[in-house]
């Protein structure tokens, strides 16, 4: 959106400060990734996401993508803005030295690719899309299909989607029909259609990599039967360079209500030359090793979005003068008082930025649990990890999009009637954000793993990992009064948290349904117990800057203060959850499907 700043002070506060990011790099050996150089690239990001990639915003969505005879070709400046992104090294990041990257920590790059995607949503949609890929190559691909695709891959010259769903099946991926032969010089002839595949075909590189899932002619059904291969747009020799014309082709580019500027495809595969990723069948299995990356980074448009409309819903609330404070003027030279001042602005505001930068810290958390599953020596203390992430992957993609729609509707909200035309930009906002729940699984399907996969399948044992950090912190502070309320509170909602899994775990012991009708109730309560937990850590730490002198006394009093919004505003929801979950689910079961009538 046009006036996007990159949030790098809450950023580093965030990494720096609460979460100790300094530290964590030098304990999983990233001792180049110091304070310096990181400040250093967040304000590259900055500039990039601001000057670059903002200004297009809306007119490539004015634009949006075209589709000609299978050509795609995407709105004035967004090749440009690639080959830009592409020339400042930021596709390289994360990614090892021997195939051209910059070997620094995912979670560097994971944070700033919040800024891109909060100033053009469209637009980050392409570089985001291809790092799936790389990482199903890097953790899968055999050393010659290393060699042939990565480093243009890493380098950003070519770009990567992955190709899953197919028109009938939806997320239900045992039901996919695409089929791969075996030829006789080891590769495989796919023939097959996909759908919804974001950048599936356009102009901004020369050679696209997609992922596919297809079935092999053996294959067993559901499932199980499921292989993965990397077929590139253009043919590939074995040293990398691109060939011929493959026979992947874009049958249409879809008409969307947001994100009109990324071009989601129908890519049909006749015949198209593959390669198998991993072993046969086990296609799925080698998709899971990089969703909680995917997940996280969903959850992320999600955040960018939150943080977007308050930006621009706090500057319009400053400039915007509408009748008068019931508390009297605050605007005596004009004829009204900036709508800041009307308690319900005030609301909106407060819950947007609550949103944004509480669930800032709980993203920056899980990309440090994945970085130290990525890097980490100590096979204990990545095991643990790996359990939170397990445990808090669905939150995040979930409830960081869900509160965005919240967000982006309050955005439009401020604004008034102003919100709905396009001049401003919320609008646009809300359209492209509307997306980020139902992508990379939906918000019902993200539940019920939460719930159903993670939570009872491990018999409350992921929930007791992250509840014990939780409960640790708060008995921490038992001594400290100034937070005594919100420890209290927090403690009480813990358990709570784990009565209410026994109680739905009892009741789903007779009737399975009950997991199902409770799960997005549960998991949003998970959510907003989560994110109170952070909000109780950045009060703690803002505190401890104020007491140490910090002359930035109105961005650590703002920490408390959303806080204390937070927990008596927001954390209180969780009422009406429990509510909910409480009742079963007979209400939404015992009518029978004949009285779902229009009549």
């Amino acid at each position: 959106m046009e006036g996007y700043k990159a949030p790098q002070r809450d950023a580093m506060f965030v990494t720096h400060e609460l979460l100790d990011y300094q530290n964590h790099y030098q304990k999983l050996g990233f001792d180049e990734a110091s304070e310096d150089l990181v400040s250093a690239i967040f304000a590259e990001a900055a500039k990039f996401s601001e000057n670059t990639l903002a200004p297009i915003n809306a007119s490539g969505d004015e634009e949006g993508c075209k589709w000609v005879d299978g050509e795609v070709t995407t709105p004035k400046g967004f090749k440009e803005a690639y080959q830009t992104y592409v020339e400042g090294g930021w596709p390289s990041m994360s990614h090892p030295e021997e195939f051209g990257g910059q070997a620094l920590p995912y979670s560097l790059s994971s944070i700033i690719a919040e800024w891109f995607s909060g100033a053009n949503h469209s637009w980050a949609m392409y570089p985001g899309l291809s790092q799936g890929c790389m990482e199903t190559l890097k953790a899968h691909g055999t050393e010659l299909q290393q060699k042939m695709f990565l480093e243009k891959l890493i380098s950003g010259e070519w770009t990567g989607t992955m190709c899953l769903t197919e028109a009938h099946c939806g997320s239900d991926l045992g039901m996919l029909k695409c089929r791969a032969e075996p030829q006789e010089d080891g590769t495989y002839s796919l023939t097959g259609t996909k759908i919804f595949i974001s950048a599936g075909e356009h102009d901004m590189s020369e050679n696209i990599v997609h992922i596919v899932l297809a079935r092999l002619p053996d294959a067993p059904e559901g499932t199980k039967g499921i292989s993965l291969f990397v077929v590139p747009k253009f043919n590939v020799s074995e040293d990398g360079e691109k060939q011929d014309r493959n026979a992947v082709s874009c049958g249409s580019i879809e008409h969307k209500m947001g994100i009109k500027a990324s071009a989601t495809c129908v890519i049909n595969f006749d015949g198209a030359k593959g390669y198998l990723i991993g072993p046969p069948n086990r296609g799925l299995n080698c998709m899971f090793t990089f969703m909680n990356t995917a997940r996280i980074g969903t959850g992320l448009e999600g955040l960018a979005a939150s943080e977007a409309a308050f930006q621009g819903a706090l500057r319009y609330a400053k400039d915007r003068i509408q009748f008068r404070s019931l508390t009297g003027r605050k605007n005596p030279e004009g004829p009204a008082d900036p709508i800041i001042v009307h308690p319900d602005v005030r609301r909106m505001l407060l819950t947007q930025k609550a949103f944004a930068e509480g669930n800032r810290a709980l993203a920056a958390y899980c990309m440090q649990l994945v970085d130290i599953t990525l890097y980490g020596n100590d096979a204990a203390e990545k095991q643990v990890a790996d359990a939170k992430l397990a445990f808090l992957t669905p939150i995040v993609k979930a409830f960081l999009t869900e509160t965005a729609q919240e967000s982006t509707s309050y955005g439009m909200q401020v604004y008034g009637g102003h919100g709905f035309i396009k001049e401003w930009g919320m609008e646009q906002l809300a359209r492209d954000t509307r997306i980020c729940t139902m992508y990379e699984g939906t918000t019902g399907i993200q539940a019920v793993d939460l719930l159903g996969r993670k939570v009872m399948g491990s018999n409350g044992e992921l929930l007791n990992v992250f509840v014990q950090e939780v409960r640790d912190y708060c008995n921490s502070l038992r001594d400290n009064a100034q937070f005594s309320a919100w420890t209290n509170a927090l403690n009480s909602h813990l358990d709570e948290w784990q009565q209410i899994t026994m109680d739905i775990g009892k009741a789903a012991a007779s009737n399975p349904d009950e997991i199902g009708a409770a799960s997005v109730d549960y998991l949003m309560y998970s959510g907003y117990v989560t994110v109170a937990y952070f909000w109780l850590k950045m009060a703690v730490k803002a505190q401890e800057q104020l007491d140490a002198g910090s002359t930035e006394t109105e961005f650590y009093k703002s920490k408390i203060l959303t806080t204390g919004f937070y927990f008596d505003r927001l954390l209180t929801r969780t009422r009406s959850l429990v509510s909910a979950m409480q009742s079963g689910a007979d209400n939404l079961m015992s009518m029978p499907e004949s009285m779902f009538a229009i009549e």
